[in-house]
């Protein structure tokens, strides 16, 4: 029967290209665009039962909620819960940003997401000469746990969950929640969120690092193991590739990227002795999502297949929990333009769209003015509100795992896993990730992949609407959001407050207990937190650090 429906296939198939497509071609020739998606993926005419030939249902696809999670790691995903609609807010003072925080949960928001100034990124506190001028710029400025009892004031920490996009200082940021929620009464068992904690990226991609990998790498093993034993319901790391897309990778290479980061990270808390099914599954992902629809669909659903087998076969979990890849997205930053900034309100939504076809578990929307500015209230508004309109009008959230079936679809999920697995296996010979990091070689390909981008777009071989086609003279009649000067003067006068009336002895006392306990292997954790309930800022926790860890110098390619 099987060989009869191909030969009746293989005849219908000739026949429409003899009877239907070559008149068509003849009368119309095609556009001359190259047609392949971002990681060099050639794309066919069409796609037929015939491409997927060689597919097992059960072992490739599975049901959702099964192993390998290719279709979804919950068995009715969006039909019993929608994704947590998480906008990334944070800008100029804590009571600014507590102020937006308010306003977006009253608008129907359902997860907070922390965006920190560079100053608190790189672990220095507002009065360092290095912060002159950066201060509550690109985030919000925390320098101590009086910052973060503004940040959250009136918002019950065990009623919302919390993502933290903050990497070198990871460990001193959760300690500054752990600590907010304990002046609230909410003990560890309650709170919920996740702490981005992946330096891996840093050293790749984006560049807020502060120590060497190796000690960078060992507070986060302390968070995993930390959090294992007193935090249950948070997420200890979330690897990301959403800045190595940022960077100008191709989506194979974020994927490929990130789980081969992931890898690292495994292999790192395994060596020091931990249970992989006790920490694996509070791991989660983050993802960019860009233009191609299709292709980003695809990544999501590869990166889920991909990393269960990792985990059953590379690291013998055996709780399905420590195979599910779980992951929050958000819209591309670097697609957004400049030139007709409106245009970006359809680009989020076409991301979202994706984001969601394929799996995710918590999103922020890019707002459209932020390829100018930080967003206003009414762009942020539009960014949540078009999540609210997909979940409730769209109609793509009633079906678990809508596009699966599609022969495009699988077979581009194929196509992007075999990339992806190429890559993970180059860095395998290379001795891991940190070797490869160090020898330049992820920094080189992801520079090669952004310069070949960049250049189809200058050759009009990429179509930008409104950058390279399509443009139109404009007037500015955006309002943007602008951070003045004042904000620096005011956390300078704050820091130079709380450092009057807290007690200097015994801060100096805990920073001392720190700094000889980080020059051993505890678990620094412990006393990361009793630095911070004692007002110790996070300039000072850190530079106690850089004494005992010194600080990394990118010296890749020199």
């Amino acid at each position: 029967m099987l060989e009869k429906n191909d030969r009746e296939f293989q005849k219908a198939k000739i026949e429409w290209e003899k009877n239907t497509l070559d008149p068509a071609l003849s009368k119309y020739s095609e556009r001359k665009d190259g047609f392949q998606t971002t990681s060099g993926i050639k794309k066919e005419r069409i796609y037929t039962n015939e491409d997927l030939s060689d597919s097992d249902y059960v072992e490739d696809l599975g049901f959702p909620g099964d192993y390998p999670y290719t279709r979804g790691v919950q068995p009715t995903m969006y039909r019993g819960k929608f994704w947590t609609m998480r906008q990334y807010a944070g800008f100029g003072t804590a009571e600014e940003s507590n102020n937006r925080y308010r306003m977006l949960l009253d608008q129907g928001q359902t997860g907070l997401s922390v965006a920190f100034d560079l100053p608190t990124q790189i672990g220095y506190d507002s009065d360092d000469p290095i912060s002159y001028g950066e201060v509550g710029k690109v985030g919000v400025a925390i320098d101590s746990l009086e910052d973060f009892e503004i940040l959250f004031k009136g918002i019950s920490l065990d009623k919302v969950s919390t993502s933290m996009t903050i990497n070198a200082p990871a460990s001193v940021m959760l300690a500054m929640y752990i600590a907010a929620a304990e002046k609230q009464g909410v003990g560890t068992d309650y709170i919920s969120g996740t702490i981005q904690n992946d330096i891996l990226k840093e050293y790749v991609a984006r560049g807020t690092y502060i120590f060497p990998p190796e000690p960078s790498i060992r507070l986060i093993t302390n968070v995993f193991e930390f959090c294992s034993e007193n935090v249950p319901n948070w997420n200890t790391i979330s690897i990301s590739g959403y800045h190595i897309r940022e960077a100008g990778s191709t989506a194979a290479q974020e994927v490929g990227f990130t789980l081969a980061n992931a890898i690292a990270y495994v292999e790192t808390a395994v060596k020091a002795g931990l249970d992989i099914d006790k920490f694996a599954p509070r791991l989660s992902f983050f993802f960019n999502v860009h233009n191609d629809f299709c292709e980003e669909i695809a990544k999501f659903r590869c990166a889920r297949r991909l990393w269960a087998k990792i985990m059953k076969y590379r690291f013998k979990a055996e709780n399905p929990n420590s195979m599910k890849l779980r992951f929050h997205a958000q819209t591309g930053g670097s697609t957004l333009t400049a030139q007709q900034p409106l245009n970006n309100i359809v680009r989020v939504t076409l991301q979202a769209m994706a984001a969601v076809a394929g799996g995710v578990q918590s999103l922020h929307t890019n707002s459209f003015d932020e390829a100018l500015a930080l967003p206003t209230e009414v762009s942020a508004g539009i960014a949540l509100k078009t999540q609210q309109i997909i979940a409730h009008e769209s109609g793509i959230a009633d079906v678990v795992d809508a596009m699966g079936g599609s022969f495009y679809i699988e077979k581009l999920t194929e196509k992007i896993e075999e990339k992806s697995e190429e890559y993970i296996e180059k860095i395998d010979s290379m001795g891991g990730m940190i070797k490869a990091i160090d020898s330049g070689y992820v920094q080189r390909e992801i520079q090669r992949s952004a310069y070949e981008y960049q250049l189809e777009i200058e050759n009009n071989d990429r179509i930008i609407v409104g950058v390279n086609e399509f443009r139109v003279s404009e007037e500015d009649k955006h309002d943007l959001l602008k951070i003045d000067m004042s904000v620096q003067d005011n956390q300078i006068a704050k820091l130079k407050k709380l450092r009057e009336k807290r007690d200097n002895n015994a801060v100096s006392e805990k920073l001392r207990q720190l700094r000889d306990a980080a020059e051993t292997d505890v678990n620094l954790m412990p006393l990361i937190i009793d630095n911070v309930k004692n007002y110790a800022t996070l300039g000072e926790i850190c530079n106690t650090l850089r004494e005992v860890f010194g600080e990394y110098r990118d010296t890749a390619g020199i």
